[in-house]
């Protein structure tokens, strides 16, 4: 039973909400990335799209660089400003700006708060079960549907470790 708190009515029926009934939760990694956030799609019943308003505080990094390959993702600035990372490259944005991430833009992405305020965003993207994240700083490779995350310099052959002798089978 989820005891989450949810706009589903007693028949299962997803009904109109606030966006201030759905309880911040918050998040952290050290003193370098943090945010806290309503998971606005999930309070909804939502399966395939996830959409959360997102806050970033001053002096924070959104996630580590990360590209996706099955998802895309899009975020739009309702209030204050912050600093895109794509690449090597940097962009200031502030509210009223929009950017889309495609599924399979090899180029990694976050955002840092570089200003003195909190900065409010809403993050749109799918939920793919079988999402592949590659993360080019640290050369993690995160495969959702296995729920795990692995380094991708450890690669290995396509019949490494497979016995390839015909044996008689006994």
């Amino acid at each position: 039973m989820n005891d989450k708190p949810t706009s589903l009515n007693a028949d299962g029926i997803s009904e109109p909400f606030s966006s201030d009934s759905v309880p911040w939760e918050e998040w952290s990694e050290g003193s370098r990335y943090g945010s806290k956030f309503r998971y606005l799609s999930g309070f909804g019943g939502a399966n395939h799209v996830g959409v959360q308003l997102e806050e970033l505080a001053p002096g924070m990094q959104s996630s580590l660089n990360h590209y996706h390959m099955l998802e895309e993702e899009q975020a739009f600035i309702l209030e204050g400003e912050m600093t895109l990372r794509l690449g090597d490259k940097t962009y200031p944005m502030k509210a009223g700006d929009h950017v889309v991430f495609p599924a399979g833009q090899k180029v990694g992405h976050s955002f840092y708060n570089h200003s003195d305020a909190p900065c409010r965003f809403i993050m749109i993207g799918e939920k793919n079960p079988n999402e592949v994240v590659f993360y080019p700083e640290t050369g993690r490779v995160g495969v959702r549907l296995m729920g795990e995350g692995y380094d991708r310099s450890a690669v290995m052959e396509y019949w490494q470790g497979a016995d390839t002798e015909r044996k008689n089978p006994k």
